[in-house]
């Protein structure tokens, strides 16, 4: 490791999971980074992407709000969601970013900037530069786009349309500089393996020395992994050439299987037990980096 006491710290997935993990590593990470799918094809980020044709910014805006201020009255002025008229539906967020990319001509751009506005402690990078479909293969064939995909059961492997989507060099620079690097939790095929199958993104994550962490849902996911237990989701990983060297769950939730990795089984849940307290989930985090 760089250094323990400041660890580099990367996540990587999408939606609410990831922006969770981001809020967790900023509390003891030196430098924290998101890295994050960009195939989104639902709600306000898919019909942005469909009008405008811009990456989704939804899961970005997420994990940018994840490292803001909160008490910030543009933080949540970014958060809020328009009810009625044309507008409904959309985050105001969600729009700025879309703005802000017309404007600048750069995703990346775009981002950085909203992250100044907000005064974000990290880095909020897109696992491709253009949008993606994302696609699964299933018992009964081939589905296309992240919403049918959520919706689907016995998924056997993911990919993307295109296949060959690029990453910006500096998701890929922060992978193999990084003393740590997160994984979940989140939709396991839909939000954290949608970033994983971006090819360079799989190839740095691969080449990097950092202890990589993955973070075990609390239940398994109606749909794409239902009646999961840990172990099946870590088996779906390395299906995807995902290999991890630690697991962190929570089994008073979700039962481990077989498992043949070191793992730590801690109370992670918010006490409604729908999500992860991200206080203890640090805690976890910075015990197996020191």
């Amino acid at each position: 490791m760089n250094n323990r006491s400041a660890p580099k710290v990367v996540a990587v997935g999408g939606g609410h999971g990831l922006a969770m993990t981001l809020r967790a590593a900023s509390r003891y990470a030196g430098k924290v980074t998101g890295v994050v799918a960009t195939s989104d094809d639902g709600g306000s980020s898919g019909r942005l992407r469909t009008l405008l044709g811009i990456i989704p910014p939804g899961d970005l805006r997420k994990c940018l709000v994840a490292l803001a201020d909160p008490a910030s009255s543009f933080t949540r002025a970014f958060e809020y969601r328009f009810a009625t008229g044309e507008l409904s539906g959309h985050a105001l967020g969600n729009l700025i970013l879309a703005a802000l990319v017309e404007t600048s001509g750069s995703t990346l751009d775009a981002v950085d900037t909203a992250a100044r506005l907000l005064g974000a402690t990290g880095r909020v990078i897109p696992a491709s530069t253009t949008p993606v479909t994302l696609c699964a293969e299933g018992a009964h064939g081939v589905v296309k786009g992240q919403v049918a995909v959520n919706a689907t059961k016995e998924i056997r492997r993911i990919f993307l349309d295109p296949e060959n989507a690029v990453a910006p060099a500096e998701a890929l620079s922060s992978l193999l500089d990084a003393d740590q690097i997160l994984i979940g939790p989140g939709s396991l095929f839909t939000s954290v393996l949608a970033a994983l199958v971006v090819p360079a993104v799989n190839e740095a994550f691969n080449e990097a020395t950092g202890q990589k962490v993955y973070i075990a849902n609390l239940h398994p996911q109606v749909g794409e992994t239902q009646d999961y237990d840990v172990a099946d989701h870590v088996r779906a990983l390395q299906r995807h050439k995902v290999s991890v060297d630690v697991v962190v769950c929570d089994t008073a939730s979700i039962p481990l299987g077989e498992l043949d990795l070191p793992y730590v089984d801690r109370r992670l849940a918010k006490p409604n037990g729908l999500a992860h307290d991200f206080t203890a989930l640090a805690s976890v985090l910075v015990d197996l980096i020191s």
